[in-house]
């Protein structure tokens, strides 16, 4: 456990550093929809889009893993993993720029600019998929950094990529929020020291986000002005 934070709202906030998957961006029925591709050329059965999105949130590896072995925790055939991997980037890589922003998150990275926070974004996603993700769907500019699954040694829900922000700010790591949809996101605040906010739409392996250890449930990016203060 991590420092914990007293709710005393509005909270005093210099930067904020927002999720990508499942907060910004709804990119599971491209990903359920590169896996079903990836077993249609392996001779496999399609697996539902609902149980594909249940696989989401532990990176494309495990995605893959999942759809193989209709298991959350199974290893499939090393050789096969091997095989499908490929297979399903090639697929994603071609369907990525079909996903779209939640509602509200135009509308809330709009809101957090004009009121003078720092934005960044930190996500697991490997940087090959996520920055040409942020650019084509146009959100990229609002991110003075952008740290992917692959940019440090540790990812979420390690604190690092926080602790790695707050450096880059050049502020405590407690002045930031993070935005997230999942544990990965609550783990990783609380390792650090941060608070974090939660949406509820977003990708928690279908477990309600108000179980998790957090501040805040935002019912959209908008959400977040009312409960915190520039700092």
């Amino acid at each position: 456990m991590g420092m914990q934070i007293l709710n005393r709202f509005p909270l005093p906030i210099s930067a904020i550093l927002l999720d990508l998957d499942g907060t910004l961006l709804h990119t599971a029925p491209e990903l359920a929809e590169a896996a079903n591709r990836m077993l249609r050329d392996l001779a496999r059965p399609p697996v539902s889009q609902e149980l594909l999105m249940s696989y989401i949130g532990n990176g494309i590896s495990w995605l893959v893993k999942r759809a193989l072995t209709g298991d959350m925790h199974a290893e499939p055939d090393v050789a096969q993993y091997k095989k499908a991997l490929p297979i399903f980037e090639k697929h994603y890589l071609e369907l990525l720029l079909q996903s779209k922003p939640f509602a509200g998150v135009v509308q809330g990275l709009d809101q957090m600019k004009a009121a003078g926070f720092r934005l960044g974004c930190i996500t697991n996603k490997v940087a090959r998929y996520s920055e040409p993700l942020l650019k084509g769907i146009g959100l990229a500019h609002y991110f003075d950094i952008v740290l992917s699954g692959d940019s440090l040694p540790e990812k979420k829900p390690h604190p690092l990529p926080l602790q790695h922000a707050a450096t880059f700010f050049g502020v405590p790591v407690g002045q930031l929020l993070l935005i997230g949809d999942s544990l990965n996101d609550t783990l990783a605040a609380r390792a650090a020291g941060c608070p974090v906010f939660c949406v509820p739409y977003g990708y928690n392996h279908g477990k309600p986000v108000e179980s998790l250890d957090l501040d805040a449930v935002i019912a959209n990016l908008p959400a977040t002005m009312p409960l915190i203060k520039r700092i």
